[in-house]
């Protein structure tokens, strides 16, 4: 089946079918980009969507991590997950099928606009010819009438008995010509008439049947390319179908993964405060002193001594306990976290210790990052000048000693806070033996000598004094650090109370020296002695109280 053969008289209806071809081409093309505009939009309204929802956390409040919203926020992330595929969906579509329709559509149209004019000129090429024709025809046709008219002329004069030699030899002659050139107008028109039939037999058979067949294939891989495009549209869909599913399946095992105990742990944890639940408030009697006998006054007055509760303490000590069930006490935020409730200081340390110790791992890291450098240059001068890292190593130095300080300080309120968390009796039990352990210290003995190797002066005694305040001090836990200090000369503290350190080693000083040349310092362990102020660079926080620099 060729268009050539059976439309070889359709010029004009393949002009027009090649057309809609491409109109439809073209609508179809139009088709995709709409398609593309709506995955965009809905690609850029699920984007919007999730940023909405997202949760805005910040340093200083950070949401509970309930496994309910962590579910959320997870579904969240699948869901910017599945509107970037529609996004994927609708760059594959613009890439691989409206572009690929755009560029084969404007191929198209150069394509048919050349055959049709090729057509054209065949088409006008054979009219041409059969003018040629037709006028050569026409030309014959009328020599012959002038033909016939002369010799009618040449008969009637011949036959003309008055008619003169003269005018019947003119006649002839006349005759002669026009048959002359009706013979040669014959001629011309047979080989016009040849020639027409030739190119009208190769318009017809040779030309036009190549020109359709060219005009039959241009057409057929039109429908082709849209059967391509069909499929191609299809395939961007499918493409990303399994990613699709497995942001679903996230959607899915995050919905799972909700846990209600767990989130009533988390409230739990979240707001725990760590007091005790009050106590009941004890009778208070007003009525015995309007019952009271002379006789019996002394035993009653001292028996009301004896049995009378601290109505101001036992008050204070209540509402002390009650404010986290009330309102809670407005103010800044301290640097202990001292405003908090127990249990939330206790987290609030916690995770600040864990801070300053993954800092502190960091500067360690550099540090000694820092000294292989520093081993390197030495061994290989060409490389480096070891003395250009002093610098950064002091101030590394300084960096861990300020960690060090800090970590100490809040290792200190912690246990603070988790010894106030245990119980009342064990606190108090606790707190008698510190007591009794730091009467019965002793302190070493000895003179003070400018000898810089000796130990020249005793450490300063301590004696426990129990007075009224005891009771108000009974739960005091380690002193905090208000300083550090390093150590210019070793010290060697053989005696009782003291601490034994090495030159250039940094402790933690507790205690400040009250005149006698003693200073009180602690290691990183925890043990505690004292130290002559002369053998150590003392520094202390500039907020404690008298912060001085001992050189």
């Amino acid at each position: 089946m060729s268009w050539g053969t059976e439309l070889w008289d359709q010029f004009d209806s393949l002009d027009k079918h090649t057309q809609w071809g491409i109109d439809f081409l073209e609508r179809y093309a139009k088709f995709v980009k709409e398609r593309i505009e709506i995955e965009q939009n809905y690609a850029k309204q699920l984007r919007n969507l999730v940023k909405k929802y997202c949760p805005k956390r910040s340093s200083k409040d950070e949401e509970p991590r309930f496994t309910s919203c962590v579910a959320f926020f997870n579904i969240l992330n699948e869901l910017n997950d599945y509107a970037g595929q529609r996004e994927v969906v609708a760059e594959e579509m613009a890439h691989r099928v409206y572009g690929e329709l755009m560029r084969y559509a404007h191929d198209l149209k150069t394509e048919r606009k050349m055959h049709l004019q090729e057509g054209r000129k065949a088409q006008q090429y054979l009219d041409m010819c059969w003018k040629q024709m037709d006028n050569s025809k026409r030309k014959f046709e009328r020599e012959c009438r002038e033909a016939e008219k002369a010799q009618q002329s040449y008969e009637r004069l011949d036959n003309d008995t008055n008619a003169t030699k003269a005018d019947v030899e003119k006649a002839k002659q006349q005759l002669n010509l026009r048959t002359h050139m009706a013979d040669e107008n014959k001629n011309e028109y047979a080989a016009q008439l040849q020639n027409f039939n030739g190119e009208q037999h190769k318009h017809f058979y040779v030309v036009i049947p190549q020109i359709y067949k060219q005009l039959q294939e241009m057409d057929e891989r039109r429908t082709v390319k849209l059967s391509e495009c069909y499929r191609g549209f299809a395939d961007s869909e499918r493409k990303v179908i399994p990613i699709i599913s497995k942001c679903l399946e996230g959607m899915i095992l995050a919905a799972k993964s909700v846990d209600e105990r767990r989130d009533s742990q988390m409230v739990v944890d979240s707001f725990k405060s760590g007091f005790e639940p009050p106590g009941d408030f004890p009778f208070e009697d007003y009525s015995q002193h309007i019952y009271r006998t002379i006789s019996d006054g002394t035993i009653s007055a001292s028996k009301q001594e004896s049995g009378k509760v601290d109505v101001k303490t036992t008050v204070g000590k209540a509402k002390g306990k009650l404010w986290l069930f009330g309102k809670k006490p407005k103010g800044t935020a301290l640097e202990d976290f001292s405003h908090l409730p127990p249990e939330q200081r206790r987290k609030k340390l916690q995770q600040r210790i864990d801070e300053l110790n993954r800092e502190l791992q960091k500067e360690s890291d550099q540090k000694e990052a820092l000294n292989k450098m520093k081993d390197v240059y030495e061994k290989n001068p060409q490389m480096g000048d070891p003395g250009s890292l002093q610098p950064k190593l002091a101030e590394t130095m300084n960096n861990i000693d300020r960690l060090r300080m800090e970590i100490h300080k809040n290792e200190a309120w912690l246990s603070e806070v988790e010894g106030k968390t245990g119980g009342r009796g064990d606190r108090r039990h606790s707190s008698d033996i510190n007591h009794l352990v730091t009467q019965g210290r002793e302190s070493p003995e000895g003179s003070y000598t400018d000898d810089a190797n000796q130990e020249v002066r005793g450490p300063p005694q301590q004696h426990g004094h129990h007075n009224e305040f005891d009771d108000e001090f009974e739960d005091d836990d380690p002193l905090p650090a208000i300083g550090h200090c390093k150590a210019i000369y070793p010290f060697d503290g053989h005696n009782e109370g003291t601490l034994a350190m090495k030159e250039g080693e940094v402790l933690y000083i507790i205690e400040e020296d009250k005149g006698d040349g003693w200073t009180r310092a602690r290691r990183q362990n925890g043990e505690e002695g004292y130290v002559p102020t002369s053998y150590i660079d003392v520094t202390l926080e500039k907020n404690s109280k008298g912060a001085v620099t001992y050189i």
